[in-house]
């Protein structure tokens, strides 16, 4: 399995000590259809271009900004090109990537693209934080889907603090010094989920039921060999999220 380290230019420079493939997120759709860059390290060759979506409006000439993008990739010899769009999926963005997908194909080049922005033409992100179901069925449900050759798994790290009962499924966002202060205040014991392939501990504050659960390198590992196993080629950890892991994570 190839696994990617999503960096900002600024990011790169930090990353030097691992062999690890890089997705520079240095591009943007801007307003009017135009792609923005930012200045990369000198000399940066392979790895994947990164592709945000800051156009307010509509895309208009969407052959003109997939040619851009075209040449970017051939100039610094991108294996391919990461969609790192959010929010919902406008009617021309479809349209975008499905273009950009064919036109990379022919050079020889992949686009990942998240799952609500899927595209016959693209390879598909999927998320591996879950908060209930089994990561296992999450795959094998995608894999039926969209094909397991165009899954990547999208490795972000899970650290979540859960109210109970939850019936959103949704919970307080964790930095890894606020879960830190959490395990140390309560003295909880910790255990590993199975289904969810990530660790979890419980506590009660102001007569709540709290139920925490969090990634760390183990659980990572765990997900990309469970990816691994049902025959996934592609991981993306995003560098801001994983940074303390690294040395844990990529050297094991």
């Amino acid at each position: 399995m190839s696994v990617f380290l999503a960096v900002t230019p600024a990011e790169a420079a930090s990353c030097r000590g691992y062999r690890v493939p890089l997705v520079h997120i240095a591009y943007a759709v801007g307003d009017g259809g135009r792609l923005l860059r930012s200045e990369l390290p000198r000399g940066v060759q392979g790895g994947l271009l990164g592709l945000s979506d800051r156009c307010n409006g509509p895309l208009p000439e969407l052959p003109m900004l997939c040619r851009a993008i075209l040449g970017e990739c051939h100039a610094h010899r991108f294996g391919g090109v990461l969609a790192d769009f959010e929010g919902g999926a406008r009617e021309d963005r479809l349209p975008f990537l499905s273009r950009l997908g064919a036109m990379l194909a022919q050079s020889g080049r992949r686009l990942y693209v998240p799952e609500r922005f899927a595209v016959p033409e693209a390879s598909v992100l999927i998320c591996t934080a879950l908060s209930g179901g089994t990561l296992r069925e999450r795959l094998s449900d995608a894999a039926a889907r969209y094909g397991t050759q165009r899954i990547a798994l999208d490795c972000q790290r899970l650290a979540m603090d859960f109210v109970l009962p939850c019936r959103s499924g949704e919970g307080t966002p964790l930095t890894p010094e606020e879960l830190s202060a959490r395990r140390e205040r309560c003295g909880a014991a910790v255990f590993f989920s199975e289904e969810l392939c990530a660790n979890y501990f419980s506590y009660t504050a102001q007569g709540r039921a709290h139920f925490v659960l969090f990634d760390t390198a183990e659980t990572l590992r765990c997900k990309l060999r469970l990816g691994r196993e049902r025959g996934m080629e592609t991981a993306f950890l995003m560098y801001p999220e994983v940074s303390d892991l690294l040395p844990e994570l990529l050297n094991a």
